[in-house]
């Protein structure tokens, strides 16, 4: 059983998920490394070392295998102070033009998979004071971005769970909280056909986001503060919108992707 905080973290092989579970580890966190990547995990578990971490195979959208994982981390380390929902896949390009097979697959991952998450750590989380769920959203969550339908379907019921849960959970003293990247510097954004990744450009890193999913996950301000946005334009674009009316946020969102 552990003493020191723990922190599970799905999709941890790669991109994010591997800046924030080494960021984790820097911190004297013990980290739940969890992906269908075996080679990726491998190699991350050998990195930070088995006293710090655990590495588990998990498809997201398997109930079996998040019971199974879930129940392997917490007789591991005993407690569950932070899930990171993190894992995903993103499809681009006009809406017709990718196979409806890989809309739902979208669907299947950044959302039921998150579902499947949150629904089953909530024993784990409650049992373990102070708790925190980091979901990842997106900007793709603050106006639906042209080129990226389903994916910015799924943020936004990313979004819309996010803040659901952050009411419903908070007498349970767990606080649910999303973070909001631009695009970021990983294998996702390879080969993406999105006019609004070539307007805005790809300037985060996933160093950079992870510690925004860092002070996430330690934030012990009020409860209100629930979404994240990581870097200057996803501020901007995110305070922007929350002021103007329907007509502004699309007029930005149409002017970024067209």
């Amino acid at each position: 059983m552990e003493s020191r905080p723990c922190v599970f973290i799905t999709g941890a092989a790669t991109g994010i998920g591997r800046a924030a579970a080494r960021l984790f580890n820097q911190r004297g966190w013990f980290v739940g490394l969890a992906d269908i990547d075996e080679a990726g995990l491998m190699a991350l578990s050998v990195e930070l070392g088995e006293t710090h971490s655990l590495k588990m195979s998990l498809d997201v959208k398997s109930p079996e295998e998040w019971r199974a994982a879930l129940t392997n981390f917490h007789d591991r380390a005993g407690r569950l102070d932070v899930l990171v929902n993190n894992a995903g896949i993103l499809i681009s390009g006009p809406f017709e033009t990718n196979p409806l097979e890989r809309h739902h697959a979208v669907v299947d991952i950044n959302l039921k998979g998150v579902l499947n998450g949150c629904y089953l750590a909530k024993p784990y989380l409650a049992s373990t004071p102070g708790a925190h769920v980091i979901n990842l959203s997106s900007t793709a969550a603050i106006y639906g971005q042209a080129s990226l339908a389903t994916y910015s379907t799924t943020k936004f019921a990313i979004r819309g769970l996010t803040e659901a849960l952050n009411i419903e959970w908070q007498d349970d003293d767990i606080r649910v909280m999303d973070i909001m990247p631009l695009f970021v510097q990983t294998g996702m954004v390879t080969g993406i056909d999105a006019r609004s990744m070539d307007r805005l450009g790809v300037r985060l890193t996933a160093e950079d986001v992870a510690k925004v999913i860092w002070s996430a996950a330690t934030y012990r301000g009020g409860v209100g503060k629930v979404h994240w946005p990581v870097g200057f334009m996803a501020t901007w674009l995110f305070r922007l919108t929350s002021l103007g009316p329907d007509r502004l946020s699309r007029f930005i969102a149409r002017r970024i992707a067209t």
